[in-house]
C-alpha cells in the first residue's frame, strides 16, 4: 500500500491522475483491447449455425471464410485514417463496425431478418473482421510509438494476447450463454465493442521517455501472459475430460479476468516508486532522458532535402528503377520491393502456409462434425489453436531473434521448418488419426502464429524499415490469397462434392436451400492432402528464399546497426 501524509485525499487524487494519464496505462488498457481482438479465429465456433440457419453449402460457407479473411488482413484503411485523427477516433470507428457486422450476421441467423442475400452476409462479416484490424491500429500502434526502444517488445507482447483472445472469449462466452452458439455470435459483436469504448480516452499519444526498468516491467507483463496461456491450457484439458457446470464456468471466468487484471498491479507499483521519487526529489528521478515528440521520427531525413529546402536536382522516376534493385538490407521502394524476386518468393510462401492453416481454422466445425466428434470438442480445438496461436507468436519471434543473432541460423530457413511440421497437421487431417484433430490443432494453432513474426521480420530485413508501414501489408494480403485457393477453390468444392455422392447414394436429391452435409473421414481427406502438398511446395520456395538471401547474409553477418532497425519490426 501507499502511504500518504496528512492531506492523504489530495495526494492519493495526484497519485490516481499519475497513473491513469501514464504511459503505462495505455499500455494496460491496450492490452485488455488486443484480449478482446481475435473473434476472427472463432469461425469455426459458429460457423455451422450460419450453414444450418441460412442452408448454405461448404463452398458458399468458406466463401463467408474467405470474406473473414481477407477483411482480417486488410487494414489500410484503419492505417490511413490513423496517420490524420487520434487514435480515438480509430478505436471508436472500430468498436461500431465490430458490433455493426456481428449483430446483423447474428439477427440473420436467428431469423430477425428474413431472405438476407449472400452477398449481404459477406459483407457484413467482413465489416466485422475488418473491426480487428482498426483495434490492432488504435491500440498497438499507439503503444509502439509510446515505446519506440522497447517496440519489439511491445509488439509480440500485444499481438500475443490477440493469439489468446480466441480461448479468452470462448470461457467467457460460456457464462454468459452456456452452449447457445447462435448467442455467441452476438457475445463477440458486443463485447470486444464495450471494451474499446471503456478505454477509449486512455489510449492516447504521448512524449516518449525512457524508463531505467522499462523493460523488466515488460517482461513481468510477459510473465503474467504466459500464466494465463498455461492456466487457459489446463483448463481445456480438464473441461475435455470433466463436464464442466455454470458454477464451476464462474470460476473459471473469475480467475481469467483475475490474471486479465494482474498487469495493474505491476503498473501501480512502479508508478508508486515514480510517486515517491517525484516527491523527495520534486522530478522524476527514474526518467534517464526525454525524447521530442515521437512524431518527430517521421519528419523527412536530412539527406532528403536539398540546401534551400528543396529537393535535390538529380531525382529518378520510381518507375525507371523499378528493377534496378538496392543491396539487400537497404532501404527499398514500394515498387521495387514489389517487383523483386524475393518478395515473390515470401508471398507465394506465405500464401502456401498461411492459406493452409487457415482454411483448418474456418474449417473446424465442420471437420469435428465429420469426423465424429462431440460437439463441445470442437470449442477444445479452437482454445487450442487461440493459445498455441499465441505462444507460436511470442516463441518463434523471439527465439528467430536469438538463433539468429548467436548461430546465424536465418529466418527464411526457420519458416522451411516451420510450413514442414504444419504438413505433418494437415496430413493427421486428412488420415484421421483417433484423437489427431487435437494433435492437429495443437500444430496447426503454433504454425499459425509463428509464421506471422517471422514474415514480417523478413521483409524489414530484406527490405528496410523506410516503407515497412506499406511492406508489411503485403505479407499480410498472402493470407487471403492461399485462403481463398484452399479453403473455396479446393476445401469447399469437394467437400460438396462428396456430399453430394452420399446423397445421391441413399436415393435423395438436395433441395434447394437444404444444408449438404457430409459425414466421414472422405469429406476432406483428398483436399488436406492436397493442402499438405502445397504447403510442402511453399516450404521448398522459403528453402529458396534461404539460398538466395545466404550471400547476403555472410557478406553482412547481420551487422549491428541494422539489427536494432530489425529489432523494430521483429514481431508483428
Amino acid at each position: 500500500m501507499i502511504k500518504f501524509s496528512n492531506n492523504s485525499w489530495k495526494e492519493m487524487s495526484h497519485f490516481t491522475s499519475q497513473l491513469i494519464l501514464g504511459r503505462w496505462f495505455i499500455v494496460f488498457a491496450s492490452l485488455l483491447i488486443m484480449a478482446m481482438s481475435g473473434a476472427g479465429y472463432l469461425f469455426g465456433l459458429y460457423s455451422n449455425q450460419i450453414k444450418t440457419s441460412m442452408g448454405y453449402d461448404q463452398s458458399t460457407l468458406n466463401l463467408l471464410g474467405f470474406f473473414k479473411d481477407l477483411a482480417g488482413n486488410v487494414g489500410v484503411i484503419s492505417g490511413l485514417l490513423n496517420e490524420v485523427t487520434p487514435p480515438w477516433v480509430v478505436l471508436a470507428l472500430g468498436a461500431a463496425m465490430n458490433f455493426f457486422g456481428y449483430f446483423m450476421i447474428w439477427l440473420a441467423v436467428t431469423g430477425h431478418i428474413k431472405n438476407v442475400p449472400v452477398w449481404q452476409m459477406c459483407l457484413y462479416i467482413y465489416i466485422g473482421a475488418n473491426s480487428q484490424t482498426f483495434s490492432n491500429t488504435g491500440a498497438l500502434v499507439t503503444c509502439v510509438k509510446n515505446f519506440p526502444e522497447s517496440r519489439g517488445i511491445v509488439l509480440g507482447l500485444l499481438k500475443g494476447f490477440v493469439g489468446l483472445s480466441g480461448a479468452i472469449l470462448t470461457q467467457l462466452y460460456h457464462v454468459f450463454y452456456g452452449k447457445d452458439s447462435k448467442a455467441f455470435i452476438l457475445f463477440i459483436g458486443w463485447l470486444p465493442a464495450l471494451v474499446s469504448l471503456i478505454f477509449i480516452r486512455c489510449v492516447r499519444y504521448m512524449k516518449v521517455v525512457r524508463e531505467k526498468n522499462e523493460v523488466k516491467i515488460f517482461y513481468n507483463l510477459l510473465y503474467i501472459s504466459l500464466s494465463l496461456a498455461g492456466f487457459l491450457m489446463i483448463l481445456i484439458i480438464v473441461q475435455n475430460n470433466v463436464a464442466f457446470t455454470r458454477g464451476e464456468y464462474y470460476v473459471s471466468a473469475f480467475i481469467i479476468i483475475f490474471l486479465l487484471f494482474l498487469p495493474i498491479v505491476i503498473i501501480v507499483k512502479d508508478q508508486r516508486e515514480v510517486y515517491k521519487s517525484k516527491n523527495k526529489n520534486n522530478h522524476n528521478g527514474v526518467i534517464l532522458d526525454v525524447i521530442d515528440d515521437v512524431m518527430r521520427e517521421e519528419r523527412p531525413q536530412q539527406e532528403d532535402v536539398g540546401i534551400n529546402g528543396d529537393l535535390p536536382k538529380e531525382q529518378v522516376s520510381c518507375w525507371t528503377k523499378i528493377f534496378q534493385r538496392p543491396n539487400r538490407g537497404d532501404d527499398y521502394s514500394i515498387l521495387e520491393a514489389l517487383f523483386s524476386f524475393d518478395m515473390m518468393f515470401l508471398f507465394l510462401a506465405t500464401a502456401c502456409g498461411l492459406g493452409g492453416t487457415l482454411t483448418v481454422i474456418d474449417n473446424m466445425g465442420q471437420l469435428g462434425r465429420s469426423l465424429g466428434y462431440p460437439t463441445h470438442s470442437i470449442t477444445t480445438f479452437l482454445s487450442l489453436i487461440s493459445i498455441w496461436n499465441y505462444l507460436g507468436r511470442v516463441l518463434c519471434g523471439f527465439a528467430s531473434e536469438v538463433v539468429l543473432v548467436k548461430y546465424k541460423f536465418p529466418r527464411p530457413m526457420v519458416m522451411t521448418l516451420v510450413l514442414l511440421l504444419a504438413c505433418i497437421g494437415h496430413l493427421l487431417i486428412a488420415f484421421d488419426v483417433p484423437n489427431s484433430l487435437y494433435v492437429a490443432s495443437i500444430i496447426i494453432g503454433f504454425c499459425l502464429g509463428a509464421q506471422w513474426p517471422l514474415v514480417l521480420a523478413i521483409i524489414s530485413e530484406l527490405f528496410g524499415l523506410k516503407h515497412y508501414a506499406m511492406l508489411h501489408t503485403l505479407g499480410g494480403l498472402a493470407s487471403p490469397v492461399g485462403s481463398y485457393v484452399l479453403n473455396v477453390m479446393i476445401t469447399g468444392k469437394l467437400y460438396d462434392k462428396e456430399a453430394l455422392k452420399q446423397l445421391s447414394a441413399k436415393g435423395l436429391k438436395r433441395k434447394v436451400g437444404e444444408e449438404l452435409t457430409c459425414i466421414g473421414a472422405k469429406c476432406h481427406k483428398v483436399s488436406f492432402l492436397i493442402i499438405s502438398g502445397i504447403t510442402f511446395c511453399g516450404s521448398l520456395i522459403s528453402l529458396i528464399l534461404v539460398l538466395r538471401t545466404k550471400k547476403f547474409r555472410d557478406v553482412e553477418d547481420v551487422k549491428k546497426p541494422k539489427c536494432e532497425k530489425v529489432r523494430g519490426g521483429l514481431v508483428s
